[in-house]
């Protein structure tokens, strides 16, 4: 872990100079928009402080880093820029970053393998933040190298410090309220639960390991709340939905809500999935929540923003990454952080009280 080293940022050398931090960008990106006699003060004012300015390669020569870290997304960078949890996620980061001069390099997990492309973009880094790492990706990653700073982040890589949420005690709560309804039947829509690309139900032995996968650890919530109520959910009632998309989780509600036994009761592995389901179920002619409730987890805008509103268990996405952020740079401990979660209540399964 690379210590926490004090450097000047753009702002502080605005502030010294008593100019704007736009003024001292432009000295060394942009020297059309300043006179050659203020250009020539500020840039023999800045090599006194120390300050070489925001260009990656001049701070790389001076400092041995290039101020470029590499935020690994376990899915392609289409859907991760588009999902709304993801994108949450790297605004907090880029929050964080921006304020002390580092840039991100987005990667895709699913394109990086360790050949010579992969080598180079290792070599380009000071560090790799993974996002949602799953368990069967890139054992050989370049992002596992010894040499590297790394944080994780919704999953579990050994000898690497972590930033999630307690994804096992907000699938237990959230599921404690909805069986509240005392429903007689119960199916879970899970997602990534299984190394497939398939909607389809899942077997016991085809899940991941429960200490990887943070999916594993919401369905073991649910499972020790149902066990507390006195109900059980076969596999015959366990969906697995490879990504986060409303084709796919529509697709597995419509089959859930098909079967003989409907199910009263839909725990939902994220608000996308709930928001799905909501909509299968109005589409064929159900109430919510006087037919089925519906409960969701991440706590996006759009849970709240459509209607009925969707009962979720809200999750600190952003301050997430900033958390991921701070840590990297040093500027938190060097320890693993795990953020509460927080049950919000709505429309698709309401309090009884």
């Amino acid at each position: 872990m690379r210590k926490n080293i004090k450097k000047l940022t753009l702002k502080d050398v605005a502030e010294r100079l008593d100019v704007s931090t736009a003024t001292i960008s432009n000295a060394f990106n942009r020297p059309d928009q300043l006179s050659a006699s203020l250009r020539e003060n500020i840039l023999s004012e800045c090599e006194k402080m120390g300050y070489f300015g925001p260009n990656a390669a001049a701070r790389s020569l001076r400092t041995g880093r290039t101020g470029i870290v590499g935020i690994v997304l376990s899915d392609d960078l289409s859907y991760s820029l588009t999902d709304p949890v993801a994108n949450q996620f790297l605004k907090g980061m880029a929050e964080v970053f921006e304020a002390n001069e580092y840039n991100m390099l987005l990667l895709s997990s699913d394109e990086v393998e360790q050949d010579a492309q992969s080598r180079m973009q290792s070599s380009m880094v000071d560090g790799f933040i993974v996002y949602g790492h799953k368990p069967q990706q890139c054992n050989n990653a370049p992002w596992l190298m010894p040499n590297k700073n790394i944080i994780t982040v919704d999953s579990f890589i050994p000898s690497t410090t972590s930033v999630n949420v307690d994804n096992h005690h907000g699938a237990y709560v959230i599921a404690r309220h909805a069986l509240e309804h005392n429903p007689e039947s119960v199916a879970i829509l899970g997602l990534s639960l299984l190394d497939t690309d398939r909607v389809c139900r899942i077997r016991d032995d085809e899940l991941f390991d429960r200490a990887a996968s943070i999916s594993i650890q919401r369905l073991h919530g649910y499972f020790d709340a149902l066990k507390e109520s006195g109900l059980s959910v076969s596999s015959e009632h366990i969906w697995n939905i490879p990504v986060n998309s409303h084709k796919l989780a529509y697709q597995a509600a419509r089959e859930a809500l098909g079967m003989a036994e409907r199910p009263q009761l839909l725990l939902c592995m994220s608000d996308a999935i709930a928001i799905a389901a909501v909509q299968a179920a109005l589409q064929m002619g159900l109430r919510v929540p006087e037919d089925l409730q519906v409960v969701g987890f991440d706590g996006i805008s759009e849970s709240e923003n459509f209607h009925p509103s969707i009962t979720t268990m809200h999750q600190q996405t952003v301050e997430k990454g900033r958390v991921a952020a701070e840590v990297f740079l040093g500027l938190k401990e060097a320890k693993d952080v795990v953020l509460d979660t927080e049950l919000v209540i709505r429309e698709s399964c309401p309090s009884l009280i």
